[in-house]
């Protein structure tokens, strides 16, 4: 049912694995409602704050991978939401968060309006 919003999903993280600033641009809402909260930073409002933070994140020394397990997808009317576990490999660290990514729909498609993250651990 929301096959659509799992892809903007994928596209989220695969913009974050690639550092691809483009990318995420095209995955998040660009109002002042756009929320993000990374693990250990403060909260982030609007998109010219979230923008730049990923660009500090992109242009610093980690490299993500990915793996998205235990995803799981709700909504209601223009608005759905994904909370998932991201196992990220980092060299030789490893670390889970769990995270929740909130997507409005938009005449331009499902939108990510809101992503927070919750480092779990780190080893």
């Amino acid at each position: 049912m929301y096959d659509d919003v799992l892809a903007v999903n994928q596209a989220f993280y695969d913009a974050h694995e690639q550092r691809d600033i483009e990318a995420m641009r095209q995955v998040w809402d660009h109002g002042e409602r756009a929320v993000c909260v990374h693990p250990g930073w403060p909260i982030l409002r609007t998109w010219a704050n979230i923008e730049w933070s990923w660009q500090r994140i992109f242009e610093g020394d980690g490299r993500n991978q990915f793996i998205v397990t235990n995803v799981e997808v709700s909504g209601e009317g223009a608005v759905a939401w994904v909370s998932a576990d991201e196992n990220l490999v980092d060299g030789e660290r490893t670390g889970t968060v769990a995270a929740t990514n909130m997507f409005v729909r938009t005449a331009d498609g499902w939108k990510l309006m809101l992503h927070h993250g919750s480092g779990i651990s780190w080893s």
